[in-house]
């Protein structure tokens, strides 16, 4: 029998919807969640849902809000849970992959401390009461206001047969054709600390921009609710390639940076790939491919500084590939 959602106040019994924000003390601060309940009239699994992780990632924060309105209850089999802003403090105060309120980028320190700084307190507080009882879990992301980058979806490898082929078998039925491995689940990364508490998570990666994309990208979750078996009808299946995190390329130095590049090229370790100009004097500093392999993200913003992002590399998947950090 179908039972009570319920996140914080939020409720829904089975056969209804609920939409409004759950608040989240955060020490000091306390900050308004929003949420979708959307509860079935069956059981079957509880399936969650997040967007708005880092601010400037706008594709995911649309499909979730939309995906919300399109599913309803009565055709519904178990529970979803959408998160479409995760993170309000970095989605409305236009920050990019760090909180206004601490300058920690959350999805580096999942599952969270509740004793820790506030953005420390949100990652557990969305563990504790979000992603509590999920049976799957998805991350949505996006290229940001200066990134670019190739859709993939990514799933970490836990070591857990059963945990790892359902979060496989979620990552195939994204649609999208680049899957890239995570080989351990380490890590700060959302789906990376879910992995280790047993739900299979995976991370979905939107290249693109505007209102067809987040479209297209609630098609692809809907496949997904058909895979776990919360919506009739046959899942779409494609072919995809496994890849592996190879390498990432960073500034060492500020200035303006010239990329030699195109989103999605082979590039080879050592190679040169741009170059970062100190606009005081001129002088130049040579960026080289950290690895061999294809670019999956990059920065196209001008202005960059030691630290930041400026590409990263994933290789084709082979028996023994080294394990890297997924980006996001």
């Amino acid at each position: 029998m179908a039972t009570e959602l319920k996140v914080g106040g939020l409720s829904a019994p089975p056969g209804e919807r609920a939409r409004g924000s759950v608040a989240a003390a955060l020490g000091k601060t306390t900050v308004d969640i929003p949420l979708s309940l959307v509860n079935g009239t069956e059981p079957g699994p509880r399936v969650v849902i997040t967007a708005g992780v880092h601010g400037g990632e706008f594709t995911g924060v649309d499909a979730a809000v939309r995906l919300a309105d399109r599913i309803a209850p009565e055709d519904l089999a178990g529970q979803l849970v959408i998160c479409p802003v995760a993170n309000p403090p970095a989605v409305y105060q236009g920050r990019l992959g760090v909180s206004p309120l601490d300058g920690i980028n959350i999805n580096r320190v999942f599952p969270g401390d509740p004793d820790g700084q506030p953005t420390e307190r949100l990652a557990g507080w969305l563990f504790a009461h979000v992603l509590d009882g999920a049976d799957a879990y998805l991350d949505l992301h996006s290229g940001g206001i200066d990134e670019v980058l190739r859709d993939f979806v990514g799933y970490r490898v836990s070591g857990d047969d059963t945990v790892d082929a359902k979060a496989r078998g979620i990552a195939h039925a994204v649609g999208i054709e680049d899957v890239i491995l995570g080989l351990g689940a380490d890590g700060g990364n959302s789906h990376a600390a879910a992995a280790r508490r047993g739900i299979p998570s995976v991370l979905v990666e939107t290249g693109q921009l505007g209102e067809r994309a987040a479209e297209s990208l609630v098609d692809r979750l809907v496949n997904v609710l058909r895979h776990v078996g919360m919506l009739e009808g046959s899942p779409q299946t494609i072919k995809t390639r496994a890849w592996v995190w190879a390498g990432g390329v960073t500034a060492e130095t500020t200035g303006l940076w010239y990329p030699d590049f195109n989103l999605g090229d082979e590039v080879v370790s050592g190679e040169p790939i741009g170059r970062i100009v100190d606009p005081a004097d001129g002088r130049e500093h040579k960026v080289t491919a950290t690895a061999t392999g294809r670019v999956f993200y990059a920065m196209h913003g001008l202005t960059v500084a030691p630290g930041i992002e400026l590409a990263a590399i994933a290789a084709p998947h082979s028996p023994i590939p080294p394990a890297q950090e997924v980006p996001s």
